[in-house]
Order: C-alpha cells, then sequence, then structure tokens
C-alpha cells in the first residue's frame, strides 16, 4: 500500500493547518511540514479534512435510488406508509441489490465510509433484505452494518421474533424494536424479546420510537431502565425519540439524565416536521447523538440525497443552531456521535485512527455543514476512493 501525504490540510479540531501521512491504512502523523520521501503527495492547499461521514440510520433494503422515480402512493399516517411498503414492494423489485449499490456508491462519493441500516425482517420478505445488503455491501467500499428490524410490527406478525433471531445467527449486527405500545401494543413483552436476543447474541440494539407524548416518554422510562438494570450502556440506541422533542424542559431534563447514567445513545433524522430531540441539551449532558436519512427515495418518501452534510444542514436546521459551535454539534451526530453508535475503534483524525478521511472546500466546519460542497478527495482505510 503506498502512502500518502496530504499536505496542508486544516485537520477539524486541530485549530491550525498540517499535514496528515497515511501508511498501511492509518493515519501516521498530523503535524506542520512531514517529510516522507515515496509518498504519494496530494496538496489540499488549505480545505478543511474530516474523519469519514457515519449515516447512522438508513434504510438501505427499501430504496429505489437508481432506478426510475417513483411517485409517493402512501397517506401522511404511520399506517398508511408501512401498507404502502407492505403492498408495493413485491411490484417494484424490492430489495434490489443494484439500487442499494448505486446508493452506497452516491454515499461512498458524499464521503461516508461507515453505513448502519435497518433491514426489513418479516415472515414474507424472510432474510432476502438482509442477503441483499450483504451483496450490496461486499462489491462497496463502505463498512456496513445491518439492524435486523421489524418493520411491520414483530408480536402482531407471529414468526418475525424468531427470523430477527435467525438473522442474528447469521451475523447481522444488531437487533432493532418498533414502537412496542403503538405497534406491538405490548411494551414490556416487546422489550423482553428484543433485550433478550441483544443479550444473548451479545449484539447492540436500536429501537425506532415513533410514539409520541406521555405514551413515548413512558417507553423512553422503561428502555433506560432496562439498558442500566441489564448492564448495556453504550449498546442501546432510540432512534427518532419523537417524544423527546414534545415535552416541557423539566421531564425532558428527566429523561436526558436518565440517557445519559444508562448509557443510552439517540438518533435523530430531522425528518419533515416531526419532533427533533433537544440535541444540544442532550451533548450538554454527555449523551451521544447521532443522526441519519431515514428513508431514502424509497415507499416511505421521495427524499433523500445519501450526503451526510446534507443531512447535518437539515438536523441543525430544524434545530435553529446559528452560530458556529452549535451547528458542529450537528456534524459531530454525523460523525463522532455516530462512530460511538457503531461502536467504531479507531476513529478520528489522531494518529494510530483508520485513514478514512474526506476533504472539501470549507474554511469551517460550520460553513461545511451550511454549504455541503462537493467532496474533493474520499479516503478509506487510506486508498483514494474518489478525488
Amino acid at each position: 500500500m503506498t502512502d500518502v501525504l496530504l499536505r496542508n490540510g486544516l485537520p477539524w479540531g486541530l485549530g491550525a493547518p498540517a499535514d496528515i501521512l497515511v501508511r498501511d491504512g492509518l493515519i501516521d502523523r498530523v503535524a506542520p511540514g512531514i517529510d516522507s520521501p515515496g509518498a504519494l503527495v496530494v496538496d489540499i492547499d488549505g480545505q478543511l479534512v474530516l474523519p469519514g461521514l457515519v449515516e447512522a440510520h438508513c434504510h438501505l433494503d427499501k430504496t429505489l435510488y437508481g432506478g426510475p422515480w417513483v411517485p409517493h402512493s402512501a397517506d401522511d399516517t404511520l399506517a398508511g406508509r408501512i401498507g404502502n411498503d407492505l403492498g408495493r414492494r413485491a411490484e417494484l423489485g424490492v430489495p434490489s441489490v443494484a439500487r442499494i449499490g448505486a446508493l452506497l456508491e452516491r454515499m461512498s462519493a458524499a464521503g461516508t465510509t461507515h453505513v448502519r441500516t435497518h433491514t426489513d425482517i418479516d415472515p414474507l420478505v424472510g432474510l432476502r433484505g438482509v442477503e441483499a445488503v450483504r451483496e450490496a455491501a461486499a462489491r462497496s467500499p463502505v463498512d456496513v452494518r445491518q439492524v435486523a428490524f421489524p418493520q411491520h410490527g414483530m408480536l402482531i406478525n407471529p414468526g418475525t421474533a424468531e427470523l430477527l433471531e435467525e438473522a442474528l445467527k447469521s451475523g447481522v449486527e444488531a437487533v432493532g424494536g418498533l414502537d412496542p405500545a403503538g405497534i406491538d401494543r405490548d411494551p414490556v413483552r416487546h422489550l423482553d424479546v428484543i433485550f433478550g436476543l441483544a443479550e444473548r447474541y451479545g449484539v447492540r440494539l436500536d429501537i425506532h420510537l415513533h410514539d409520541g407524548g406521555s405514551l413515548g416518554a413512558w417507553e423512553l422510562e422503561l428502555i433506560t431502565e432496562r439498558t442500566r438494570v441489564l448492564g448495556l450502556a453504550g449498546r442501546v440506541t432510540v432512534s427518532h425519540a419523537y417524544a423527546l422533542g414534545q415535552l416541557d424542559e423539566a421531564y425532558q431534563d428527566r429523561l436526558i439524565q436518565g440517557f445519559a447514567e444508562a448509557g443510552v445513545a439517540l438518533v435523530t433524522a430531522a425528518v419533515y416536521s416531526f419532533p427533533v430531540p433537544p440535541v444540544k441539551r442532550l451533548r450538554a449532558a454527555g449523551v451521544t447523538v447521532a443522526c441519519g436519512h431515514d428513508g431514502i427515495r424509497d415507499l416511505w418518501g421521495p427524499y433523500g440525497s445519501g450526503d451526510m452534510l446534507e443531512r447535518a444542514m437539515h438536523v441543525a436546521y430544524r434545530s435553529t443552531f446559528r452560530r458556529d459551535e452549535d451547528i458542529e454539534l450537528a456534524l459531530e451526530a454525523a460523525t463522532h456521535g455516530g462512530a460511538r453508535v457503531l461502536g467504531l475503534e479507531g476513529y478520528g483524525l489522531s494518529p494510530g485512527d483508520r485513514a478514512d478521511l474526506v476533504v472539501l472546500p470549507s474554511g469551517s466546519p460550520a460553513e461545511a455543514v451550511i454549504v455541503h460542497p462537493g467532496r474533493t478527495l474520499v479516503m478509506k482505510d487510506g486508498v483514494v476512493l474518489h478525488n
């Protein structure tokens, strides 16, 4: 593997221009004026350098990306979108290895190096989505980790829990849940099953929670308590958590303190007008916050570009962030926050970290989020993929 010397970059967090020497797929040195005979030298002329972007919540198996435009056909309810998904996925050839591959290529070109995707598991589709994502990921430089996800309910669809376990036996990296009260109507039993699977197979857990108001808040308390009692700190994530954005500050603060103490992470997609968790207060309390697109051009909605800097912009905008230091919290969610949710080791811009790097023509991290310009260079494990 050829050494690569990125000359005169602006590594995020360093505060001054520096060179970055990449050797054997890792960051070897970060300092001004590095001399490395024989290295491939790339002058990046003061451009910003970020660690590889992390997509912490998407649905690769559902995507229609790369195919003909499909007008959206669901109504605005959760049940309507579930029904639309179930009713049309066979007609449209979902899941499609080709479309998943096209989306991964787009993500890679935009600087995403790691993806966590929630893959549908139900008696009708079986593990076909898992297999399709694996096949597409095997051809992509992007590191893809799957969540076995009961998109259409678990307890209300007999056989789904057994299929979730089959997916984990096959090597799927995490187990998912979906609205234990609102969809499955039995939160205690739902949590018994998914936490039991997470414990048994030593995997991470990521629960979609769309339920709002006091119902969703109660479920957040149940999830936090389970995590604390079972000692699963750092392994449990709640995605969406709409209820958190609907509560008064006193109740929010009690829940946030619970997340911090139990080690529960939050992921937001900041989509449409759905509530966004209070990112700034969550981070101030030490809670990990990550972000992702949710659906990307699929039967649930026509939006999504695959660009995580654009998604970070949506998080910042929906959070009414205007100051640079606040906008950087959204960038952190699309990088270090996602890395913590996925449990990535050796992530960052320090010597010894994996050389997953993104270079772009911005003078500051906040500008990168707001403008999300084209990427100048993308590197994965020390290999230049796009420049």
